[in-house]
């Protein structure tokens, strides 16, 4: 049996999935997209008996990174995130948190990866999978030996991100989901920033890409 576990818990006003991937014998943890509430995060990690080592984001909406800074200093852990995603962090107007009334917020990422790079995070490799369209920079993070994905804001269940905020584009999130991720098995578990997981195989018979995939 394998000693991948994750759990996800919904944080902020926008309602996000957070993600804690963690190994159970070693109890060595991930946090995916720490989107808000970083106590609430760390009640989670305490109660789950697991110790941080890093950082990923998806990408670098504010509802997704709210917490990332608060988190990164708690437990000395890097901070991960698409290399092509820094502008994005880094400016409060197209990281949209400048026009939600609350602070506003920039961020730099200690480690930009790269399309197909492999980081081996707990004992398990994470393929990164450059997926723009929702933003420039947006990345997807596959467990292959799992079956899984973090598919942030590029998938979701009968649903896909938004690409009228900076930096989308809809023909490139089309193209990121029907030649990027459409591509992997369909068994494939993913975990999206949004809602309910799904599959795979079932986003290819029902998402409106797999569907309407030219008119969107």
């Amino acid at each position: 049996m394998s000693d991948f576990r994750i759990q996800g818990f919904v944080l902020g006003s926008v309602a996000t999935n957070c993600y804690l991937v963690f190994h159970e014998k070693t109890r060595e943890a991930v946090i995916i997209d720490p989107a808000d509430s970083a106590g609430l995060i760390m009640q989670k990690v305490r109660e789950l008996g697991v110790r941080p080592t890093a950082i990923l984001l998806t990408h670098g909406h504010f509802d997704h990174v709210m917490a990332a800074e608060e988190i990164r200093k708690a437990y000395g852990c890097s901070l991960y995130a698409g290399e092509n995603e820094t502008r994005v962090l880094g400016d409060a107007g197209l990281n949209l948190s400048g026009y939600m009334g609350g602070r506003k917020l920039t961020l730099r990422a200690d480690v930009l990866v790269r399309d197909g790079q492999v980081l081996n995070l707990i004992g398990f490799p994470w393929q990164v999978i450059a997926t723009p369209g929702h933003t420039e920079g947006s990345v997807c993070y596959y467990i292959e030996p799992e079956r899984v994905l973090i598919s942030g804001d590029t998938l979701f269940c009968q649903s896909l991100g938004r690409t009228d905020f900076p930096t989308g584009s809809s023909r490139k999130i089309v193209e990121s989901i029907t030649k990027r991720l459409f591509v992997l098995p369909d068994d494939t578990i993913v975990y999206s920033g949004h809602g309910e997981q799904t599959t795979i195989g079932f986003e290819k018979k029902y998402n409106p890409v797999a569907v309407y995939g030219d008119m969107i």
